[in-house]
């Protein structure tokens, strides 16, 4: 089943703990600090993969998190960082908080972005050294990672896309132009998830084809579900708008049509082609007028007997827009198209450990602490 939203809990993973340890060695009897620090925690991070179809991995997994960072050691070692978690999404994916704002949209191959970062590593004791506390018996405990709840929404990227109402023909149409090999039925909704086919030239050139299901009239609105289906509508660059020639295709073409501009996104205002299917049903060849500038082409064919399908497939090459440029990357990190980055947090509060317990600097509640590792009946002392 194809799967173009999920729920997912992202956490950052802890930063270990700094340690609390002294220089021992034959003949030093008064040897200083040496506690290393702890390793910060691993990031949860978002990757674009072209090869990722849809989002049906998280249908089985909802939570991640990254690792946790290791303590630091005697002897000034310091603990590794925890390993970061990469998550691989589709090209098209977009990410909202849990009030449905948009975090970012991960819009080309390679895009990247950091859902929850990870808890910094805490000091050794080595790092408080000072002239007049040269043996500081007090080490940070490493910080929690942030946490979240995101939600995952795949628009799909294609160069055109089919629509039109149920058992237009789009499912038959997009296996006679591309590799696709939708499901095909004589009744309504034969397909209920996206389709996506690549159309090949003779000159070695291809374009992406998407075939959404059918929509109903007051589809912006919600009805059949076609408010998401007009959701995968808003990145394709022309539209197929297929009509079933054997009705009345004026009407059929201006019903959908009412859909766009009621859905909005652009859509009322992206280029189309007209298809009339289902010709060598009529005894004659079907009219069709608009003076919309919009409509690129009206061609006549079937779909069932791959007459005027070539022509189609002609006429696309011609008519697809050009792509915009890619956009250009630093190192692995592609551009966003939209991107929030979260304020640097500021700690309310540090929290050491020294003998016999943990010291608090600054303001935190009772459950703050427990996140921060404190647990019931350990000594608690603030400063």
């Amino acid at each position: 089943m194809f799967h173009d939203r999920a729920r997912i809990e992202v956490r950052g993973g802890r930063g270990g703990d700094g340690s609390l340890s002294f220089r021992r060695e034959k003949y030093v009897p008064r040897g200083g600090p040496d506690g290393g620090d702890g390793g910060n925690g691993g990031d949860v991070v978002l990757v674009a993969d072209p090869d990722r179809r849809d989002l049906s991995f998280f249908q089985r997994k909802r939570r991640f998190e990254g690792g946790r960072g290791i303590h630091g050691q005697g002897k000034n070692k310091h603990g590794a960082d925890g390993e970061t978690v990469e998550l691989r999404v589709p090209v098209g994916t977009q990410v909202l908080d849990e009030e449905g704002g948009l975090l970012v949209d991960l819009a080309h191959p390679g895009a990247r972005a950091v859902v929850a970062r990870g808890g910094p590593g805490g000091a050794g004791n080595r790092r408080f050294a000072r002239p007049t506390q040269q043996a500081p018996r007090i080490a940070e405990v490493g910080w929690p990672g942030e946490q979240s709840t995101i939600e995952l929404r795949l628009k799909l990227l294609a160069d055109a896309a089919l629509l039109g109402f149920p058992n237009a023909g789009k499912s038959s149409l997009l296996r006679r132009i591309s590799n696709a090999k939708p499901k095909v039925a004589d009744y309504p909704f034969t397909t209920i998830a996206p389709v996506l086919g690549t159309v090949d030239s003779p000159d070695g050139r291809q374009l992406t084809v998407a075939d959404v299901p059918g929509l109903l009239e007051g589809a912006h609105e919600g009805v059949g579900l076609g408010d998401e289906f007009l959701a995968h509508l808003e990145r394709a660059r022309l539209l197929l708008h297929v009509v079933d020639a054997t009705e009345e295709a004026a009407e059929r073409f201006a019903t959908i049509d009412r859909e766009l501009h009621g859905y909005g996104a652009g859509l009322d205002e992206r280029p189309q082609i007209v298809v009339l299917n289902k010709v060598d049903l009529l005894d004659e060849a079907p009219s069709f007028e608009t003076d919309e500038p919009r409509v690129l082409a009206v061609l006549p064919l079937s779909a069932a007997t791959g007459a005027g399908v070539e022509e189609l497939k002609r006429t696309l090459f011609e008519l697809v827009p050009d792509a915009p440029p890619e956009p250009s990357a630093v190192g692995e990190v592609a551009d966003f198209l939209v991107y929030r980055p979260r304020p640097e947090r500021r700690r309310p509060f540090r929290l050491f450990r020294v003998d016999g317990g943990y010291r608090v600097r600054g303001q935190a509640t009772e459950d703050e602490l427990r996140a921060a590792g404190v647990k019931p009946g350990d000594a608690v002392e603030f400063e």
